[in-house]
């Protein structure tokens, strides 16, 4: 059950209007990593978490907080698009300043939301549940959380570097750190995970079903072989199942495709045209 408290969990006033940059916020209201994002990201899958427990309870409680960090920035937005020009804009036009306001504003936020904020990005996309993962595996769970933190928090310091505006800046100050440690809780559940688990690939089943002998090897499928100096190419694996190998010149281990000829009733091209040779008669 969830219940609606009226105030904010931080400020979300800007010194003064600027319809262009609520069309920015956007990106992480409605974007790919934006909050509307994350919330329900989180939300799902302490939903689909079977069973009670801290990991469930840690879902559910920043799932709830990223709910209010939608609050926050839908407030925000509309306060930014305060005394947004929505009357006769050709007139409006002929006055610079409010020109370049039409051409950067959102022409959406006046037409369709009515100066408020909508479930969108900055480029007037909607939101797509298809941004969301909850796979009931955690430790899955958990690292594409780490992602989702980490691209938001580098689009909102972007944002942060793109306004002058003190009250917004205030408010970004605030996302970007708990963008922190959320990125911090996620990494210690991941830790935590691994050790309980003892592993770092995600459990899904048996290892034995694995080609063993390619667990753990590079293969080198560019030009240049800076990546044998990695890590990830020279001693223990890091799930401790194997050692790294580098192969610089790795060969084909299966054959040339050849796949039969479809059936006439198919009228595909005919194997013979394929190889450029010369079609005999009766298939003429």
């Amino acid at each position: 059950m969830f219940y609606h408290i009226k105030e904010l969990q931080y400020k979300a006033k800007p010194e003064r209007p600027d319809p262009i940059f609520a069309r920015q916020l956007q990106e992480i209201l409605g974007g790919q990593f934006g909050e509307i994002s994350v919330a329900l990201q989180y939300l799902f899958q302490g939903w689909n978490t079977r069973g009670d427990g801290k990991y469930k309870d840690l879902l559910m409680d920043t799932g709830a907080e990223e709910l209010a960090h939608i609050e926050m920035l839908a407030t925000m937005i509309a306060r930014l698009l305060d005394g947004a020009p929505v009357g006769d804009l050709e007139v409006a036009a002929k006055d610079p300043v409010i020109g370049a306001i039409l051409g950067g504003m959102n022409p959406q936020h006046a037409i369709v939301s009515g100066l408020g904020a909508m479930p969108a990005d900055s480029v007037g996309n909607k939101w797509s549940a298809d941004y969301i993962i909850a796979s009931g595996n955690l430790l899955a769970d958990f690292r594409a959380n780490l992602n989702s933190e980490s691209q938001g928090r580098l689009q909102a310091v972007r944002l942060y570097e793109a306004t002058t505006d003190r009250g917004v800046k205030d408010m970004l100050s605030w996302l970007i750190a708990r963008d922190t440690m959320h990125q911090n809780q996620w990494l210690a559940a991941i830790y935590e995970l691994e050790c309980k688990e003892n592993v770092v690939v995600p459990s899904t089943f048996p290892r034995e079903l694995e080609k063993r002998e390619v667990s753990h090897v590079l293969f080198n499928y560019s030009r240049g072989n800076e990546s044998a100096t990695g890590r990830w190419a020279n001693g223990p694996s890091i799930d401790g199942e194997g050692v790294f190998q580098y192969v610089e010149n790795p060969q084909p281990f299966g054959k040339k495709p050849i796949l039969k000829p479809a059936p006439p009733y198919i009228h595909d091209t005919l194997p013979a045209v394929l190889r450029d040779q010369e079609i005999p008669p009766s298939l003429k």
